[in-house]
C-alpha cells in the first residue's frame, strides 16, 4: 500500500485513548501512533492521552476527551481470543460504540484496536513498519484534513 503524504498538523489536537489492558502491546501501539503524529508535526502539547482500563471502556474514554474540543481521536487497545467468544462481545461493543461518538460530535475518531487469536500476532502487529497504532494516527489525521 502507498504511504499518503504528510501533512502539516501542528495545529491540530489530537486525542488519544490507551486500553491498560494487553499494556505491552497498547503501549507499542501508542509509540507508533505518536511516531506518525511527530511526523505529521503535531506537538507534544497538542496530544491529550487518556488511559482507560480496557478496550470496553475505550468508546467512554474517547466521549470524555470531547471535552478538549480535539480535530481527532486515537483509539487504542488489544484483543485477544481467548477460550470463550468474549473477545468478539468486546470488539463489536468497542468498535460501535467508537463509531458512535464519532459521528454524535463530527470529530473523526480512528479504530486502532488489534484483535488478534494469541499474543504472537498482537506483538506483530505492534512493531515495526506494521505498527497499527502508527496506521490509526496516520487515518485519524487524514480524516481531519478531509473536512470542508
Amino acid at each position: 500500500e502507498k504511504k499518503r503524504a504528510v501533512k502539516d498538523a501542528s495545529r491540530l489536537t489530537v486525542g488519544v485513548v490507551v486500553s491498560r489492558f494487553n499494556e505491552d502491546i497498547t503501549e507499542a501501539l501508542l509509540a507508533g501512533a505518536r511516531e506518525t503524529l511527530a511526523a505529521w508535526q503535531v506537538p507534544e502539547k497538542n496530544i491529550a492521552v487518556l488511559r482507560v482500563p480496557g478496550s470496553y471502556e475505550l468508546p467512554y474514554g474517547c466521549l470524555t476527551l470531547m471535552k478538549r474540543k480535539p480535530d481527532a481521536v486515537i483509539a487504542l487497545g488489544c484483543i485477544i481470543k481467548g477460550e470463550t467468544e468474549h473477545d468478539r462481545y468486546i470488539a463489536n461493543a468497542a468498535a460501535a460504540g467508537i463509531m458512535q461518538v464519532s459521528l454524535a460530535h463530527r470529530v473523526p475518531i480512528s479504530f486502532g484496536v488489534i484483535t488478534t487469536n494469541n499474543l504472537r500476532q498482537a506483538k506483530a502487529r505492534a512493531s515495526g513498519k506494521t505498527n497499527k497504532g502508527a496506521e490509526a494516527a496516520e487515518a485519524a489525521l487524514e480524516l481531519v484534513f478531509l473536512r470542508a
